[in-house]
């Protein structure tokens, strides 16, 4: 019993740490926290800090890799057979909600680090994801018919679009809900820009 309190007042710390680096990081970027900065807006003392974080770079660090362990354990119960069978225009795959639920939950900080005031390593981190996820997915689909594009050039397209609709979408206030996001997500990768913008080849 006692360990569940240690651990979960370990927890609660360091969602305060990082709340305080989101709102430092949206003050004045990155580079102007200092940690006393840090310990001030999070109520703690420096003492505390360092029990968890070796500097603030440690902090941003392992701040970003939670989120980011957090996302893949998302992707990983995708399915690719339901990928595939998926009546997408009705109902989007559930675990894609779930992902959309799961940044609508850390909005705030993800919207930082997505945005001017963030770390470039982090979009990186957050496409090598998705690329990973997609590649491993594509992977275990039995598709007979080849690629009509070199894949490694659709996984690009797909990841990078992937990621500027979350961004525009966190931008934007979140006015959509998860699901209708994980839908609009699915319909743009599934059934093509021009068809879901009503384009139609004449």
């Amino acid at each position: 019993m006692g360990n569940s309190k240690t651990d979960r007042r370990i927890i609660r710390t360091k969602r305060f740490i990082r709340d305080a680096l989101t709102e430092l990081m949206e003050e004045k970027g990155f580079e102007g926290v200092t940690v006393r900065d840090l310990t001030n807006k999070a109520d703690i003392n420096r003492g505390t800090f360092y029990l968890h974080y070796q500097d603030k770079y440690d902090l941003l660090e392992k701040s970003e890799n939670e989120v980011i362990q957090e996302i893949k354990e998302f992707i990983k119960k995708a399915n690719p057979n339901e990928i595939v069978s998926a009546n997408l225009k009705e109902q989007p795959l559930p675990f894609i909600i779930t992902l959309f639920e799961y940044i609508q939950e850390n909005a705030r900080f993800m919207q930082v680090m997505l945005g001017p005031k963030g770390n470039p390593g982090f979009h990186l981190k957050i496409k090598e994801v998705m690329k990973t996820n997609m590649l491993e997915k594509l992977e275990l689909i039995d598709n007979k018919t080849p690629p009509l594009v070199p894949l490694e050039h659709l996984i690009s397209y797909v990841t990078s679009a992937h990621l500027g609709v979350i961004q525009h979408w966190l931008e934007q206030g979140m006015k959509q809900s998860p699901g209708e996001m994980a839908l609009t997500l699915a319909s743009m990768t599934f059934l093509g820009p021009a068809y879901v913008a009503g384009i139609k080849r004449t």
